[in-house]
């Protein structure tokens, strides 16, 4: 005699995907609520990170573009500086006596401002109508460091400088000079020389660097 259960698996063509067919479950709603919620903390973690991550990248290319605008200030006035010719420019059509011209508030500055006659100034085959000397200077106005050139070193009255921002965010702007070598280096802020001096120190507040020190040596 056949029994129940053969005979349900007779009137099948798979009987053992019958029993697995009827053994299975489906999820509950509770079991569906509590993945939800995993998945939830899981996409708010990623998404948390992905935040933090993105913001670091911002900070990270903020100061990368700042230290890269710094480099570009520093080659500049390295160059400037290291070319410092003893010629004495008219400024405004006047006769001047000095070689290096600044201090405290000079050329509009709202901290120091330093000027002078600098060499090398590239005019390939002469074909501007100029010499290779820049009379240049340098100031500090609204947090920004500008340094100002004339095409002609002998500027003529009312002559409008040409202004290039170097930095951005710069609190102070001090110069000093070295003018003798004793037992000691005995720097000065007394800007103004007829002569050229030993060397030259430039220091700057930056608010991204703090304070910057350079020294440029202008004459052995």
């Amino acid at each position: 005699m056949k029994t129940p259960q053969t005979a349900i698996n007779n009137n099948l063509d798979c009987p053992d995907f019958y029993f697995t067919y009827k053994n299975h479950r489906g999820f509950t709603l509770l079991e569906i609520v509590i993945a939800i919620a995993i998945f939830s903390l899981l996409a708010l973690g990623a998404n948390s990170l992905l935040t933090t991550v993105m913001r670091s990248n911002e900070i990270s290319a903020q100061r990368e573009a700042k230290f890269e605008q710094l480099q570009r200030a520093m080659l500049i006035i390295e160059r400037d500086f290291l070319q410092i010719q003893a010629r004495t420019p008219r400024t405004q059509g006047l006769e001047n006596d000095l070689i290096i011209r600044g201090g405290e508030f000079e050329f509009e500055s709202d901290a120091y401002g330093i000027g002078f006659v600098r060499g090398g100034w590239r005019n390939p085959q002469l074909r501007l109508k100029r010499s290779t000397l820049q009379n240049v200077a340098y100031r500090l106005q609204e947090n920004r460091l500008e340094r100002l050139h004339t095409n002609y070193v002998d500027a003529v009255l009312g002559t409008e400088p040409n202004i290039r921002v170097l930095l951005d965010n710069v609190s102070d702007f001090k110069i000093e000079i070295l003018s003798t070598v004793q037992t000691e280096l005995e720097w000065s802020e007394t800007i103004p020389s007829t002569e050229l001096p030993i060397a030259i120190a430039v220091i700057m507040t930056i608010d991204s660097f703090g304070i910057i020190r350079r020294e440029f040596q202008i004459k052995v």
